[in-house]
Parts: C-alpha cells; sequence; structure tokens
C-alpha cells in the first residue's frame, strides 16, 4: 500500500542578478517547507515557473536537491512542455532519479484539440519513457493550458496505462468538476491546487495538495491537507489573485526569507511592483498575525 500523498510545496524558483536559477537558496527553501510539514516539494511546476526552465538547468536543480540530502521520494518533477519527446526527456531525468510522482501538463500550444489527440499525445509520452513511465499525476490547470482533462479523458487513460497513471492535479478552481471527479475516481490520488476548496475536498476522499501557498503558509496549508478549513487561507488566496500568482507567492517568499532573490521573475513574468508587495504583506498580516501576537 503506497502512503497518502499528504501535502507538496509548489516550490517558487529564485533567480541571482543575472537570471540565473539561485540554487543554493532554493534547496533551502525546500528543506524549510519539508521541515514545516510538506510531505514533498513540487519543482518546475507553475508556482516555479517550470515553463522557463531549461532542461540543463532542472537537471543542476534536481541533483542539487539530492546532494543536499533531500530524499528521492520527496521530490515531484512538473513537466510543462508541448513536444512528448521533450516531456519524455524532462520525465526520465527526474524518474531515473527517483522522484516521487510526475505532474505532467497536457500540450497547450495548440488550442481546441479533441479528446483522442490528447490521449494520443499522453500515449506518446508514456511510449517515449517506456519500464520508466510510472506515478504521473494529470494536471489540470485550463486557466494556464486552456485545455480541461475530462473526466472521460482521464478515465481512458487511467484504464489505458494503469501502473503509470497515478492520479490528478485540479488547479482548475472549479469545486463541481473536483467533485465529480473524487465521485469517479477513487482509484486515483486526487489533489486540489485551489486551497479555497482543500479541506471540503480532502474530507471526501482528495488526498492532499500540491501548493503555492505551502511556500509561506506551509502550516496551516498543512491543517487544510488534512481536512481542516481555515477561512484565512481561503481570503488569502483571494489577495493573491488580485495579482499574478507566481510573482505575488514569491513576493510572500522574500519576505518570510529577507532574501530578495525571490521577488525575481524570469521574462514573461513580470515582478509585482512593490505597492503591490505592500498589500500583499498589510494582508497576510491582518489575517495571520492574530494568533502570533
Amino acid at each position: 500500500m503506497t502512503s497518502r500523498f499528504g501535502l507538496s510545496a509548489a516550490l517558487t524558483t529564485p533567480f541571482d542578478a543575472s537570471g540565473q536559477i539561485a540554487i543554493s537558496p532554493m534547496v533551502a527553501q525546500a528543506r524549510s517547507c519539508l521541515a514545516e510539514g510538506c510531505g514533498s516539494v513540487t519543482l518546475f511546476g507553475t508556482t516555479g515557473e517550470g515553463a522557463s526552465v531549461g532542461a540543463v538547468e532542472r537537471r543542476a536543480v534536481t541533483e542539487a536537491m539530492l546532494a543536499a540530502g533531500i530524499l528521492p521520494h520527496q521530490l515531484v518533477a512538473g513537466v510543462l512542455v508541448d513536444a512528448a519527446e521533450d516531456a519524455a526527456e524532462q520525465a526520465r531525468h527526474a524518474l531515473q532519479h527517483g522522484a516521487r510522482n510526475i505532474l505532467l501538463a497536457p500540450p497547450s500550444y495548440f488550442k481546441n484539440v479533441g479528446e483522442d489527440g490528447l490521449f494520443g499525445w499522453f500515449s506518446a509520452v508514456f511510449a517515449a519513457l517506456g519500464p520508466l513511465a510510472r506515478g504521473v499525476l494529470l494536471y489540470n490547470i485550463p486557466s494556464v493550458t486552456m485545455v480541461q482533462l475530462s473526466l472521460g479523458l482521464i478515465s481512458r487513460l487511467r484504464t489505458a496505462f494503469p501502473d503509470v497513471v497515478a492520479g490528478v492535479k485540479d488547479s482548475g478552481g472549479d469545486w463541481d468538476y473536483s467533485a465529480a471527479l473524487l465521485g469517479a475516481h477513487r482509484d486515483l490520488v486526487i489533489l486540489i491546487g485551489d486551497e479555497r476548496h482543500l479541506a471540503r475536498a480532502v474530507r471526501i476522499g482528495a488526498q492532499g495538495a500540491i501548493s503555492g501557498m505551502a511556500n509561506f503558509a506551509t502550516g496551516e496549508v498543512r491543517a487544510m491537507a488534512d481536512g481542516r478549513d481555515d477561512a484565512r487561507v481561503e481570503t488569502f488566496v483571494l489577495e493573491l489573485l488580485k495579482y499574478p500568482v507566481t510573482p505575488a507567492v514569491k513576493v510572500m517568499v522574500a519576505r518570510k526569507t529577507g532574501d530578495e532573490r525571490w521577488l525575481a521573475v524570469r521574462p514573461p513574468l513580470e515582478p509585482i511592483a512593490s505597492q503591490g508587495q505592500q498589500q500583499l504583506a498589510a494582508a497576510y498580516d491582518r489575517l495571520f498575525a492574530t494568533e502570533a501576537a
């Protein structure tokens, strides 16, 4: 029996003044999230700007994490590319190093593709991986990819590849979809990306979350991944959504760590202006500082 998934921090990626990944603070952030209650960290996902991180950089970060003593089963690797060959190559390196899961988004450059086309793309990735293929979490994030993974497609992939497709990360923010997914697939690890729905989903069968807020509110989100409501977290999600979410999360990590390298993002993303940084900090303090006082 595999253990319950729990909470994975959707790790942000810091950049130095030259635009290169600052590996040392990234490793330190991973250690901090694990120490504060995460069962794993997810590298190169949406919050980690994974679509802007190249293959050589991915290898360097993964190997640095392992060299620092982070265990292979504490790593999930995001794969956010369009070519099946590239997706397989990125997944292959992570799987060869023992990563717990691959978070695999559908291709997104071509719009309005049908279920057969998506099935064919995932099939091609799995075929290219061969015997390495395992632990794949299908990534539903239609606000970014413009592709909603239908329940029919998920069922079809699970049936065709039962030893490969392990679960779904649902970041659609649509409660009706999440509830239907949970009702249809007790056989899959269902993870919730929208913290506003996390605790409720866990109470009806979700196994946890891959969460951007776990970068800076780890304990609170960890409790929600155990099914406990927290209105503060749900409210702060709304504050984050006033801005592009990835740079907004990085504002909070920079504030938590005192390291301004976390504020930098890679083009085409842009950092949050100082006024926005101040507004996010004030909103967080209003919600979370009371108990600490």
